[in-house]
């Protein structure tokens, strides 16, 4: 398994698609049922392999991912090669950027010695995917991209 299985909540959200795969698969719905009565395991191979299919088609569109902790702003955009980054750093301790104050602190110094920023790029070129999952899977979130696209407009770095 590339990703991570999807949860009951998400396959029920997905159903539809779900049923689709089994039937591409030629698992009607007894024979789903007998599966997942009698041979659990099977059943969640299929599930694992339909969650790689989901997880793949929905990361493949993926264009930002935005990672805040106290004092780092990791911001990424994806391309189908290689990942472009911001990493945003404050030497300030007192700032919390998971708040609002953080932010609006940072758009106050963003031009001052508290504040460091670094451009970079890593080549992922056919483990994109995988590369933008574990940014997910560490904190990351899926974005518009709106504080990259400031930044890099802001900063003069295009």
């Amino acid at each position: 398994m590339k990703y991570a299985r999807l949860t009951k909540e998400q396959l029920e959200e997905l159903h539809p698609e779900f049923t689709n795969f089994l039937a591409t698969q030629s698992i009607d719905k007894k024979e789903w049922d007998e599966l997942k009565n009698n041979k659990p395991e099977v059943a969640l191979q299929e599930i694992d392999v339909f969650s790689d299919l989901i997880w793949d088609r929905a990361l493949t569109n993926v264009k930002f991912v935005d990672h805040f902790s106290k004092n780092h702003i990791f911001l990424f955009k994806c391309y189908d090669d290689y990942l472009e980054s911001l990493v945003v750093k404050t030497s300030n301790p007192e700032v919390d950027f998971f708040t609002s104050e953080g932010i609006e602190w940072l758009s106050e110094n963003i031009f001052t010695d508290a504040i460091e920023i670094q451009k970079g790029k890593k080549t992922v070129n056919e483990l994109r995917n995988e590369s933008i999952f574990e940014i997910i899977q560490n904190g990351g979130v899926i974005s518009k991209g709106d504080l990259f696209s400031k930044l890099i407009t802001l900063l003069n770095l295009a």
